[in-house]
């Protein structure tokens, strides 16, 4: 992986704040509350160097990455993308895209371990930065959602990779829909590692910094793995999806989002639909799906279910983020 460089980044950044808990142990935090910690530009290069530098000390064993206020983060900066679409400005568009993968792609293949608190509102570029850490705790204010195709773009940092790689059909269901789901929904289709309530988060956070910390000066990344996942069986609960939860509808999912083509999906939908009698729970759901890819963009849509069907056949996530990159070069040049 080369070095990533630029001038944009600030070493005082305070819309990230860096705390050194002990010599193993580093906690990030997002903090631009009031925008939900959209992530700008200057913020993809100082979290690029920040981890670069983990990447590179001996001692550093664990980074814990969580959000201020009532997000962890709601995505990448797309005001400052139509700013410059608007401008027909494409140089700087397609450098944003370029250095957010750059980020990502990083975050997949480094070896320091990662926890990301998903406290809040976690979309677009905010799923990008925590679902390839080690581990993914959600809680009890969890909102996960990729809603590209509704503003006109599509699922991207990767996702086509592990949404492809969700149980049976709901990849497709999640990214065609930006259906949102909650910390039980993501701890039962393995988005998220853990479940923790927001109210624990604090003495999980306090137990990791000590008893890693008490424990690294002589283990091995095997033990330091080992002992984090204890910690966080620790402080964990297994709740169950809510009674309404598209989790349960598993099988409707599958038949309908397995369709090959949007027509398809979108027609057997339909057709389940109009089969159901006295299910109110189950028409709710299936209207509200209908009426998301209704009002979503039909490129989008094409786009999003063509690179979730391809992303099951992909190897690995660098292969994912070279796909994205691509289209969305192609996406902005018409």
């Amino acid at each position: 992986m080369a070095s990533f460089s630029s001038d944009h980044h600030d070493h005082g950044n305070p819309e990230i704040l860096v705390q050194e808990n002990n010599p193993f142990i580093r906690t990030l935090t997002l903090h631009q509350p009031k925008k939900l910690n959209v992530i700008s530009n200057p913020m993809i290069f100082r979290l690029f160097e920040l981890f670069l530098n983990f990447e590179h000390d001996a001692f550093v064993k664990l980074v814990i990455l969580k959000g201020s206020g009532k997000a962890f983060c709601a995505g990448g900066d797309v005001v400052y993308v139509a700013r410059h679409l608007y401008n027909v400005n494409l140089r700087p568009t397609l450098n944003f895209f370029k250095i957010r993968y750059t980020l990502m792609y990083f975050l997949a293949t480094k070896t320091v371990g990662m926890i990301s608190f998903l406290n809040g509102i976690t979309m677009g570029s905010g799923a990008g930065i925590s679902i390839h850490g080690s581990f993914r705790v959600a809680t009890e204010k969890t909102v996960f959602a990729m809603p590209e195709p509704v503003i006109g773009g599509f699922p991207d940092v990767g996702s086509f990779y592990y949404v492809s790689r969700l149980p049976g059909f709901f990849g497709e269901y999640l990214g065609l829909t930006g259906a949102r789901l909650d910390g039980p929904e993501m701890l039962a289709l393995g988005l998220a590692t853990h479940y923790v309530p927001s109210s624990n988060l604090g003495l999980l956070e306090e137990a990791l910094i000590r008893k890693l910390g008490a424990s690294s000066t002589n283990t091995s990344s095997t033990d330091d793995y080992a002992i984090i996942s204890a910690i966080l069986d620790e402080y964990s609960e297994q709740p169950a999806p809510k009674t309404k939860s598209a989790y349960h509808y598993m099988d409707v999912i599958d038949k309908c989002f397995s369709q090959s083509t949007m027509e398809d999906i979108l027609s057997s939908l339909e057709n389940e639909l109009a089969t159901i009698i006295n299910i109110t729970d189950h028409h709710e759901w299936l209207s509200s799906a209908i009426q998301s890819l209704r009002q979503a963009s039909p490129t989008s849509l094409k786009i999003t279910l063509r690179s979730i069907q391809g992303g099951r056949r992909l190897q690995g996530v660098g292969e994912c983020i070279v796909r994205e990159y691509r289209i969305i070069s192609h996406v902005l040049h018409g």
